[in-house]
């Protein structure tokens, strides 16, 4: 009896290892459902550079527009990634000192394109 429970047990948990994992991020379905229905919406740099608080923050990737906000609190170099709040962090974003994740990672928190 207890062979079969332990057989039964490991059973669900390797079940539960090979189910795929959900990405927690509610900016992906916004953009999804947005660019699926109305295309990209873009904005221009004033609109971008009213958006330069830790509780209200938006950046800029070449020419793309990202709202980082929910991401502030848990951003690994602390405040550093309000230091271009509101404005272009292409340069900042490119260094050195981040891993190449954050290049997939990024396009989660995307919320339009740069008028130009």
């Amino acid at each position: 009896m207890v062979i079969i429970a332990a057989v039964v047990l490991l059973g669900i948990l390797g079940a539960l290892l090979l189910l795929p994992r959900k990405r927690k991020s509610g900016h992906v379905e916004k953009v999804q459902s947005n660019s699926s229905t109305q295309g990209s919406k873009t904005y221009t740099k004033a609109d971008v550079a009213l958006h330069n608080k830790r509780t209200d923050c938006w950046i800029i990737i070449k020419d793309k527009v990202y709202d980082v906000t929910s991401y502030v609190e848990e951003h690994p170099g602390g405040d550093a990634i309000l230091t271009n709040a509101g404005g272009n962090s292409t340069e900042g974003f490119f260094g050195p000192q981040h891993a190449t994740r954050v290049f997939d990672m990024i396009e989660d928190f995307y919320v339009g394109d740069l008028k130009q």
